[in-house]
């Protein structure tokens, strides 16, 4: 790697602590060389950064004696909390007065707290709407489950949910549905509904209707909209109207039939006082058509990232997009579990339980928390559904035999994981990294600088995104023998 500087700065020694394989040049020292010669180029002015040449790989910018890093390829103005989407402006500043006053030890223990808090973090969804419209169906189609199923909502044809009603998700119990009694009933009137569910303690609301949206749901969804929470409107049992299609023989008119219900679903909507209404068209009995990608991808993009990040992983592998959206997600946290999984050299590490220095193809000794990365592995299986648990319900879902879904797993990582296991991923050469390894995101000085040396911690997260892909791609091949994706 190299790296052009101008000629008066006076950084030069902290940049060879943080890039101790880079080779350093100034303009005082570069004569007859074109800007594309050097990966790595900054023009500074008093020590302020003035302009940015990207050329062959990333930009480093350096001001003063601070070091700053890459910046996103595609954007045009430095952000350096852009791509962090987990950690504010603030905390990012945080991480880095923790580094200055008390190293990597300090850093990494504030990403460890991030991290339990992703854990920790509870979504909780309100489910409402008139009485039969198909809430507790819905329900158990959210979280991939039969009425039959361990743990299903209970169904009926009458009302069925006299009080709020928990529902937890099988796998994540952090995401939560609430099975809310029907709106506009006489044990239940619009007038007391708010106050009687409690509906300041839900982090959005689905309003479900099996015809037309009534003047009730315009009151419920007004009443949502003072609260300052999101509400989305799912017009359900969409099969049973294109069944009757059917029965007459009238299949073409699918299409214009879909339009024809959309289309009256909004008109009521405007009629009863909302202006610009969104309605979802549904069957809880058939999850990978219709509207229900649409409605999730709604939901995922209304939700902070701390909650996107457990509402994402509850969804059940229906489509093929659902496994790139879990994917996307899970790479950003890809450099947390890295930096507290790996330091820079096995004489750094104090003895800490589950941490093991491994020797072999690497350069040096590498110290890693082994059992942190098979957690990591671990959790990654199960978000992308390839655990047993969750290959049985899609496998319920999809009406296949769970036995043509687990053939497509033909990957390892979904099997038991030990510490030799894990040693022998970490001293494999595919596995080793490089000052040259692209960061997902732009980070404060002291991780960037981590990752971009040859180290623990850059070489566990390509360990980690290696892993990350291969059950990808074990995902897709589920999801195609589920439902015949192409």
């Amino acid at each position: 790697m190299e790296l052009l500087l101008p000629g008066a700065f006076q950084g030069q020694q902290h940049v060879w602590a943080c890039l101790p394989q880079a080779k350093l040049s100034t303009y005082s020292e570069v004569s007859g060389c074109t800007l594309k010669e050097f990966p790595l180029i900054l023009i500074l002015r008093d020590c302020q950064v003035k302009s940015v040449f990207r050329s062959r790989s990333n930009t480093v910018v350096l001001s003063g004696s601070r070091f700053v890093p890459p910046i996103d390829r595609c954007s045009e103005t430095m952000d350096p909390s852009s791509n962090s989407v987990y950690f504010s402006l603030e905390e990012l500043k945080d991480l880095e007065s923790a580094y200055e006053s008390g190293g990597m030890e300090k850093v990494v223990i504030l990403i460890q707290e991030k991290l339990n808090k992703l854990k920790s973090a509870e979504l909780h969804i309100a489910v409402t709407g008139e009485s039969g419209a198909g809430k507790s169906t819905f329900i158990n189609a959210m979280r991939g489950l039969r009425s039959i199923d361990e743990g299903a909502a209970k169904i009926g044809i009458t009302e069925t949910t006299m009080v709020p009603t928990q529902y937890k998700h099988p796998s994540f119990p952090e995401v939560c549905f609430w099975d809310l009694p029907g709106v506009g009933t006489t044990t239940f009137p619009v007038k007391d509904y708010l106050r009687e569910m409690k509906f300041q303690q839900y982090d959005f609301f689905i309003i479900i209707s099996r015809g037309r949206f009534t003047e009730n749901y315009a009151k419920l969804a007004q009443e949502i909209k003072t609260l300052g929470k999101h509400f989305y409107f799912v017009r359900s049992q969409i099969d049973n109207d294109l069944r009757a299609l059917e029965i007459e023989g009238r299949n073409a008119e699918r299409k214009t039939e879909l339009t024809k219900i959309r289309n009256a679903c909004v008109g009521c909507l405007r009629e009863a006082g909302i202006s610009q209404p969104t309605v979802f068209l549904i069957s809880s009995f058939q999850v990978n058509e219709f509207d229900f990608s649409a409605l999730w991808a709604t939901l995922i993009n209304n939700v902070d990232n701390m909650k996107k990040d457990i509402f994402l992983k509850s969804l059940p592998n229906i489509a093929l997009e659902i496994v790139e959206w879990k994917r996307d997600q899970l790479k950003k946290r890809l450099w947390m579990l890295a930096t507290v999984s790996g330091t820079v050299r096995a004489e750094g590490v104090s003895g800490a339980e589950g941490t093991e220095a491994v020797s072999g193809a690497m350069a040096g000794d590498l110290a890693c928390d082994l059992r942190k990365l098979i957690t990591a592995i671990e959790e990654m299986c199960t978000c992308l559904g390839l655990d047993d648990a969750s290959l049985q319900r899609l496998a319920n879902v999809a009406r296949k035999p769970v036995e043509v879904l687990k053939a497509e797993v033909k990957t390892p990582l979904t099997g038991e994981i030990n510490n030799e296991c894990m040693k022998t991923m970490l001293q494999c050469s595919n596995f080793k990294a490089s000052v040259d390894m692209e960061l997902p995101i732009n980070l404060v000085q002291i991780i960037a600088s981590i990752f971009q040396t040859v180290s623990s911690a850059g070489i566990t997260y390509k360990l980690l995104s290696n892993a990350l892909t291969e059950l990808v791609k074990n995902a897709k091949n589920v999801v195609k023998a589920a439902f015949g994706t192409d």
